[in-house]
């Protein structure tokens, strides 16, 4: 390497791959390790997956010209973004595939916006560019306002008969013929293309002195610059992060493999810049960082990480983690079990019981400092889990457990109102494979459903109730009268109690009696729903020295109430909840008009100043019609858009949707 970028990085490497559903990554991810085991025979990895859509990271390790590199194909679905997380904050670089999709651009913005934001160096690799009939320079157009780094293009597509045979390496001056499945054939440039080439190289150069006075002066004097000082300026730009450099190819036929792989060999930074962007400090001490937990049956519990710093070895106590039993080299459906592992490498560690997925574990004497918080996405789709036996309750709590250690985007709230284990999530899909997890890997025969909606009832007017309990049955009887004041309160306001006893008429020993009695009505009105917003006042009553007790007070107040609360004029209340969603800015018209039709009503919507070409609109909705928004949002922004949504305010339902909820048609499933 020359100045810039000082020595090249060996040691082994981890590589995050990235890019929006259906952009081709696992294909790549494929390709990728057959070819570095066709050219390092002495790499190893698992058998290749169909490129079905993935559901969560794939871990496998290969050795390519000698060098030992972790690639983990993380999934392009939204629903399963959050795998990808506790990956980034480990790994070296990204692997971002994109292709010639004006639709995925939102989804591609999301991905590079993330890296930004943790200072990840990334390479972008244009997919499908044996069907992209859209040319390589209009597609990066296109491409670059997504992307805060200028998009850097490295290679250009050669054509015969308008047709992409292979590539022009810009940096090396050099024409590839793709071959399928193989390695490509080095040829000169041909006459026709070499115009092309000749400006496609001076904007790369361009672009490159930006960060590289002596290249500037050189490109003003027409001096062609030595190629070692070109690729030391590709190489210290990429780790800098100042350009995002772009190559081309087709996974699926194996093209353009290659030449990524030994721009990852040779320009990406190793463990060593991943400590300093995460901020560790080389003390020689052992540090991991996890990366992804698995529930693996028989077994046991495994933590896949990447050793930042130090070493480990099988059987080594991680203080708070537990001791390691099995240390297992990462292929793809194969473990083979090792005895240590080095600064740098990504293993898998057997039975680390305390060990979750995003924490920081050292060997060392001082506390783990975590390098990377990470916070669940907010859950947009939830389902109420129920086992179908009543014996295997616990073995449901147990399992959902592991499945939130396998999966921090999985969510689990118990609704205290009505006692269902509510599990939340990224999307329907998300929520599926939860249930198909549980199911198979655990054995568990579950109901799911929608959770049912809080709804509330209140009344319109106040009513005075006297409320008389008495019972004689032999020896002491039972007796219990009060009269009470029930009244609306504004709403919001939640229950209110108050006395305005005069003359003893009942003991100030059965007022907390009588409260008692109010609440316990309140716990189901008339309509069948929890009563808010009243006001309740005892004003009256009377006792028996004898027969009267606290239970006597209790039964005449919970009379009173029944009856009370029946001619007040009840109400049926929905809750509204006040909902944010962020779209791209080409998508807002047909989100109003998903939210509208919804009964949301729209409070507004406004450009965000820190995402360009996304808009966030406001609205208030009830929670009955929030189940499956994020469903028609993405139907309706190829993915991209989300929402968050919280609790603001109770509201009359009243006509034919009330009357649904009443008889049992719409009884608080979400939509």
């Amino acid at each position: 390497m020359g100045a810039r970028a000082g020595e090249r990085h060996t040691g082994p490497k981890c590589i995050a791959i990235l890019g929006p559903l259906e952009s081709g990554k696992t294909t790549l991810f494929n390709a990728i390790l057959a070819r570095a085991t066709e050219t390092d025979q002495a790499a190893g990895h698992g058998p290749a997956r169909t490129a079905a859509m993935s559901v969560e990271a794939t871990f496998a390790t290969t050795t390519f010209m000698g060098e030992s590199i972790t690639f983990v194909d993380c999934p392009g679905s939204v629903e399963f973004a959050a795998e990808a997380e506790p990956v980034l904050a480990a790994a070296d670089a990204a692997i971002v595939v994109v292709e010639a999709d004006d639709k995925k651009l939102s989804a591609l913005q999301i991905i590079l916006r993330r890296l930004d934001a943790i200072g990840l160096p990334r390479v972008l690799f244009l997919n499908k560019i044996d069907k992209s009939s859209a040319g390589v320079r209009e597609t990066l157009k296109s491409l670059q306002p997504v992307s805060q780094a200028p998009l850097l293009l490295r290679q250009i597509p050669l054509r015969k008969d308008s047709i992409v045979v292979g590539s022009i390496d810009l940096a090396l001056e050099r024409a590839y013929v793709y071959r399928e499945h193989a390695p490509s054939e080095i040829a000169p440039i041909p006459d026709d293309e070499k115009a092309r080439e000749v400006e496609a190289r001076f904007s790369m150069l361009e672009t490159l002195a930006d960060h590289d006075d002596a290249l500037m002066e050189q490109l003003l004097e027409e001096i062609e610059p030595p190629r070692d000082a070109v690729f030391d300026d590709l190489t210290a730009d990429l780790r800098a992060g100042a350009v995002t450099p772009v190559l081309i190819g087709a996974a699926e036929k194996g093209n353009g493999v290659l030449r990524l792989l030994k721009t990852v060999r040779h320009d990406v930074p190793g463990v060593a810049t991943t400590r300093e962007r995460l901020g560790l400090e080389s003390t020689g001490d052992t540090v991991l960082q996890v990366m992804k937990t698995i529930h693996a049956g028989h077994g046991g519990k495994l933590s896949m990480v990447r050793v930042l710093s130090g070493g480990i070895s099988d059987g080594m106590e991680i203080p708070g983690a537990g001791r390691a039993s099995g240390l297992y080299a990462l292929a793809e459906r194969e473990q083979t079990k090792r005895a240590s592992a080095a600064e740098g490498e990504t293993v898998a560690l057997g039975k680390l019981d305390g060990a979750n997925t995003g924490d920081t574990l050292t060997a060392g004497k001082a506390a783990a400092h975590q390098l990377a918080v990470l916070s669940a996405p907010y859950p947009v789709f939830a389902m109420a889990l129920a086992p179908r036996e009543r014996k295997d309750e616990v073995k449901l709590s147990t399992a959902l457990q592991k499945l939130i250690q396998e999966d921090p985007a999985l969510v689990l709230r118990q609704n205290q109102d009505t006692g269902e284990t509510v599990l939340c999530g990224q999307g329907e899909m998300h929520l599926r494979l939860a249930k198909e997890r549980l199911e198979g890997k655990y054995q568990l025969s579950v109901e799911a459903r929608a959770p049912t909606i809080p709804y509330r009832e209140t009344i319109r007017k106040p009513v005075t109730q006297r409320g008389r309990h008495k019972k004689q049955s032999g020896g002491h009887g039972q007796f219990g009268d009060v009269v009470l004041d029930i009244r609306p309160l504004p709403r919001g306001s939640g229950f209110e109690f108050t006395e305005t006893i005069t003359g003893g008429v009942v003991p100030k020993q059965y007022i907390p009696s009588v409260e008692t009695g109010v609440r316990e009505a309140l716990k189901k009105g008339p309509l069948g729903f929890p009563v808010v917003d009243i006001a309740v006042n005892l004003a009256d009553g009377s006792y028996h020295s004898v027969d009267s007790s606290d239970m006597a007070f209790q039964m005449a107040a919970r009379l009173a109430m029944r009856e009370g609360l029946t001619g007040a004029s009840p109400v049926l209340l929905e809750p509204f909840l006040k909902v944010e969603v962020d779209t791209p800015s080409d998508a807002t018209a047909r989100v109003t008009a998903i939210l509208s039709q919804r009964r949301g009503q729209i409070l507004g919507f406004d450009t965000r100043t820190d995402c360009p070409g996304w808009d966030r609109v406001e609205a208030m909705m009830p929670e009955a019609e929030i189940g499956s928004l994020i469903i028609e949002l993405r139907s309706a922004t190829v993915g991209a858009a989300t929402y968050r949504a919280a609790f603001d305010h109770m509201a009359e339902l009243t006509g034919r949707l009330a009357e649904d909820v009443l008889n049992g048609k719409g009884t608080g499933k979400a939509a």
